[in-house]
């Protein structure tokens, strides 16, 4: 039976001007809807500029939605060679800024504009009489730090996990300690070699994470310690998971992340890199030295002193200003619970996830949806263009088109690392049983392994990685 019925025009407001955000606030252009795109920071795609100096594995190809092409290259634009891999920097100065001044998104971005919270009109969270024909109340700070508030018919959140990394803790608390010192410790990717680089140069620097983002800043430092000399670097893993980290190697197809693999093994089997595997921060203080910080490592009790810590543990969803609306979240992962069992990092470390729409986004109020990288809640396996397919299919869904809205319009690449380590419950991404030594998931090996690697790409799957990058390994 067809279900696609006549266009009804919504308002709707897009949370975050980043590359979801902006594809959210395209697709609904294309279906006639009317959205309003709010942004806290002073540019569209903000968040990525804080990471901008990081390479993306994956090439620009897989970066682009269709919908904001559209408008771009009705203003001219070309698009940037499909092959090369784009810097954050790259993507926001020469995709999301120009697709921000197209006539048709500029008029609905605004700028400076903090989201602080959610609510059904006239409704409060237990209150159910007549909830599905409230309207939503948007309360927000404007670029003069005035409380606002903004009705809607739709809300889509594409506000992204950037702002909510997780602490040192491993139970997902901060150590004591850790905010006290907050001004000796960073959380993400800090650009060690250039604009942060006065702070790591010549400093000993503890880098603490278990995925791509740490193999990036700890070989980021390696080239620092190559230039000053008094730079020390220790990496800790929170947990013994080194192997399936450097895993695929040259059989990884996205041959950007399988190259920095190889250059953390090189790192570490020279000696250049030293590693302390199932870190147990309990501890940070200050001391006139630096930082001194209480441990466990190999079981062991132990004090180690440094300078910085870099935290790169990942990243998690902020749920608080949604308060007032009825989520339909997994308890574990913090995603949509129709969504989570497909994207759980503790079943989910290999493979792709398959193309999701808006039956797997749904929530209990009607017109919500939370899309992008924090739909993924605390799983670290986001690809870019599955926010992208998210959002054509919310559109579609707004606009009325439900059959379009519930048909999957995205083929993904094969990508990812297979576990090193076999199991008898093991099994690779492409369903078969687990090989012993490092594989691709369904990837021919390739010939060689090049002698100079490129420059250093950031990290897969954001949580431990760059929030927009292309993979699909945990």
């Amino acid at each position: 039976m067809k279900t696609t019925q006549s266009n009804t025009t919504k308002n709707v407001v897009v949370i975050g001007a980043g590359p979801v955000g902006i594809a959210a606030a395209a697709h609904l252009i294309e279906r006639g809807q009317t959205p309003i795109v709010l942004e806290k920071g002073h540019t569209v795609g903000s968040a990525m500029l804080e990471w901008g100096h990081v390479q993306l594995f994956s090439p620009w190809k897989y970066a682009t939605d269709k919908a904001v092409i559209k408008l771009l290259e009705k203003q001219g634009w070309q698009h940037p060679d499909k092959e090369q891999l784009p810097k954050g920097r790259d993507i926001v100065e020469q995709y999301l800024q120009p697709a921000a001044q197209t006539p048709e998104l500029q008029s609905v971005i605004k700028l400076g504009v903090e989201v602080t919270a959610i609510s059904k009109e006239n409704h409060s969270k237990h209150t159910s009489t007549d909830r599905d024909n409230a309207d939503y109340f948007v309360h927000y700070r404007d670029s003069e730090g005035e409380s606002q508030i903004i009705h809607a018919d739709s809300i889509i959140d594409a506000s992204g996990t950037w702002s909510a990394p997780n602490p040192i803790g491993l139970d997902g608390l901060p150590v004591p300690g850790e905010e006290d010192n907050s001004d000796s410790i960073a959380y993400g990717i800090p650009d060690v070699l250039n604009t942060a680089r006065k702070d790591y140069a010549g400093k000993r620097t503890l880098v603490i994470g278990a995925g791509h983002s740490a193999i990036n800043v700890a070989l980021e430092l390696l080239k620092l310690q190559g230039e000053e000399k008094a730079t020390k670097i220790l990496w800790g893993l929170r947990k013994n998971n080194l192997e399936k980290l450097l895993g695929g190697g040259i059989n990884d197809e996205l041959p950007a992340r399988g190259e920095l693999g190889i250059a953390a093994k090189r790192a570490i089997d020279s000696g250049a890199l030293e590693l302390l595997t199932g870190l147990n921060v309990k501890k940070i203080a200050k001391v006139e030295s630096g930082l001194a910080i209480s441990i466990i490592h190999e079981g062991m009790e132990q004090t180690i002193d440094v300078d910085r810590i870099v935290v790169a543990t990942g990243f998690r969803p902020n749920l608080q200003m949604l308060r007032e609306v009825r989520l339909d979240i997994d308890h574990i992962v913090e995603a949509p619970s129709i969504l989570a069992p497909l994207i759980d990092p503790n079943h989910h470390s290999c493979g792709t996830v398959k193309p999701h729409g808006v039956e797997e986004l749904t929530h209990h109020d009607k017109g919500f949806y939370i899309v992008g990288m924090k739909s993924y809640g605390r799983a670290p396996t986001f690809l870019m263009l599955t926010g992208y397919e998210q959002v054509r299919s919310i559109a579609a869904e707004l606009a009325g088109d439900f059959d379009s809205a519930r048909r999957v319009e995205l083929v993904l690449p094969q990508t990812g690392v297979c576990s090193s380590k076999k199991s008898e419950s093991a099994t690779s991404c492409c369903g078969t049983e687990a090989v012993e030594e490092s594989t691709s998931c369904c990837a021919p090996a390739k010939e060689a392994i090049p002698e100079e690697l490129p420059s250093l790409s950031a990290g897969c799957c954001a949580p431990a990685a760059n929030p927009q990058a292309l993979s699909c390994c945990g």
